[in-house]
C-alpha cells in the first residue's frame, strides 16, 4: 500500500473517532477529544494530498528531512489564502486543541459547536475534492450532524463555577468568536439558533406559558423572524457551483451534446423564469436597495433545481427552452 493510501485510511479512522467521541453522551471531555482527532484527520488527509500533488518530500521540513510538517504548515501550503473562512476555522480549532488541558471546560462546547460542525462539513468536502472519497458512504449522513447542547453560555454561572483564569479564558473565547461567526460564511461556522414559537395546539408544544391581560408590561409576539443572510445566502454563481458539485457526485450529465457538461447561469435563469423562482419567497430574496434589484437564493432553491434535473437530465434544459418559447408565442 502506498503512503498516501495509508495516510487516508488513518485520516478516515481519526475522523470517525472525532464524530463518535463528540456524539457519545457518556464522554464528558468530548471537546478535547473532538478537537484532537479532527485535527489529526485533517493533517493526515492534507499530507496525502500534498504527496499526490507535490511529491513525498513536500511533507518534510527542508532543514530536517526526518520530521514531517505540522498541521499549521500543511494548511498554509494547501490553503494559501489566509482570509479563507475554512482556513480561519481550522486555525481556531487548532488554537483550542493547543490550550492546556486544565483550561478546557465542558462549556467550551456551547461556544465551539458552530465551528466544529463547519469543520466536519469542510473535511467531507475536501475528501471528495482531493481524494474522490465520499465520507457519507463510511458514516451515514444523519450521523455527520453533531449533537448540540440546548443550553446557552451563562457568564455569571461560569464565573461562579470556575477560578478566574479559566472563566475569563472561556468568556474571552466566546467574545472573540461571536463577531467572526457573524462576519464569515458557513465554511467558518454553522450557526446554531434557537427559536421559540407560540402555538395553541398543545400536542405541538414543549412548554406552556400563561398570558395575563392585566399585566403591567405589554409584549409583542413575533410570529416569524428571519435573516435573509442566513436563509437565502446563495447568489446565482454559488447556486451553480453547488448544483455542479451535486451533479458530479451523482454522475449525472446534462446536455449530452454539450462538451462542457456544466450547469451555467444561463441554465439557472431558465429555471428561474419557468418556475417563477424569483417570486417564490421560500426560494428567493430580493434586495431592493438600488434601481436594479439583487437576488439571493436559499438551499431549498438549489435542492428543487437539482431534483428537477434528476428527473430528466438529458432533456430538461431543452424542454424548458421549448416551454418558455410557447409561453411567449
Amino acid at each position: 500500500m502506498e503512503l498516501p493510501d495509508r495516510l487516508i485510511n488513518k485520516a478516515k479512522e481519526a475522523f470517525i473517532l472525532a464524530i463518535e467521541i463528540y456524539n457519545k453522551p457518556s464522554i464528558r471531555y468530548r471537546v478535547e477529544g473532538f478537537s484532537f482527532f479532527i485535527c489529526n484527520a485533517w493533517e493526515l488527509m492534507l499530507k496525502a494530498h500534498m504527496i499526490n500533488k507535490f511529491g513525498e518530500s513536500s511533507i518534510y521540513y527542508k532543514n530536517n528531512p526526518e520530521r514531517t510538517l505540522s498541521l499549521e504548515n500543511c494548511i498554509q501550503k494547501v490553503f494559501t489564502n489566509d482570509k479563507d473562512p475554512l482556513r480561519k476555522n481550522l486555525a481556531k480549532i487548532i488554537e483550542l486543541r493547543n490550550i492546556s488541558t486544565h483550561f478546557i471546560t465542558e462549556e467550551y462546547e456551547m461556544v465551539y459547536i458552530p465551528l466544529f460542525q463547519a469543520c466536519v462539513f469542510n473535511f467531507i468536502e475536501k475528501m471528495q475534492e482531493f481524494h474522490d472519497i465520499d465520507m457519507s458512504e463510511i458514516i451515514p449522513q444523519n450521523f455527520l450532524t453533531l449533537s448540540v447542547s440546548i443550553n446557552s453560555l451563562d457568564i455569571n454561572a461560569v464565573r461562579a463555577k470556575y477560578p478566574p483564569e479559566i472563566a475569563e479564558r472561556l468568556i474571552s473565547a466566546e467574545a472573540s468568536l461571536t463577531p467572526l461567526i457573524k462576519d464569515n460564511n458557513n465554511h467558518f461556522a454553522i450557526r446554531v439558533d434557537h427559536f421559540h414559537y407560540i402555538t395553541k395546539d398543545e400536542n405541538k408544544a414543549t412548554a406552556k406559558v400563561k398570558i395575563d391581560k392585566n399585566a403591567d408590561t405589554s409584549a409583542l409576539i413575533i410570529k416569524d423572524i428571519r435573516d435573509p443572510n442566513d436563509t437565502h445566502r446563495f447568489r446565482c454563481k454559488q447556486c451553480c457551483e453547488e448544483i455542479n458539485k451535486r451533479l458530479a457526485k451523482s454522475g449525472i450529465k446534462i446536455l449530452p451534446n454539450d462538451e462542457s457538461q456544466r450547469f451555467t447561469s444561463y441554465h439557472f435563469d431558465l429555471f428561474c423564469k419557468y418556475y417563477d423562482i424569483k417570486n417564490n419567497k421560500m426560494f428567493c430574496y430580493t434586495y431592493k436597495v438600488s434601481a436594479q434589484p439583487q437576488y439571493s437564493y436559499s438551499m431549498q432553491a438549489i435542492d428543487f433545481i437539482f431534483e428537477e434535473i434528476k428527473k430528466d437530465p438529458e432533456h430538461i434544459i431543452q424542454n424548458l427552452k421549448i416551454r418558455l418559447g410557447k409561453r411567449k408565442s
